[in-house]
């Protein structure tokens, strides 16, 4: 079972494990992490579910969409490495991924 490290907002780390079929969103909030709101619940309407990506992995994800950018667009914490978790397969991402989840909009 592939592993992400999830940062929270003042740099608490923790590794967890990641069941293919969810999206990093769902193995952020299913892992206890209450600072990642995801009102929308992964539907991609909402950016309540901004982390930022560490660098080393970034460009191993598959791009994002138009309406992932666009959303991304209405954060003022959005940064190259931000991506919506909701968008981000477990299947699509490198074992040992690290996010951080962002600064509330």
């Amino acid at each position: 079972m592939p592993t992400i490290r999830i940062r929270t907002r003042d740099g608490t780390e923790a590794q967890v494990e990641a069941e293919a079929g969810l999206s990093v969103m769902e193995v952020i909030r299913e892992n206890g992490f209450d600072e990642l709101l995801a009102f929308c619940g992964g539907c991609c309407s909402c950016a309540t579910c901004h982390v930022h990506v560490d660098p080393e992995f970034i460009d191993s994800l598959p791009e994002m969409s138009a309406d992932e950018n666009d959303l991304l667009d209405s954060s003022d914490h959005r940064t190259r490495y931000s991506r919506l978790s909701c968008q981000i397969r477990v299947e699509d991402a490198p074992d040992g991924l690290c996010v951080q989840i962002a600064p509330e909009d």
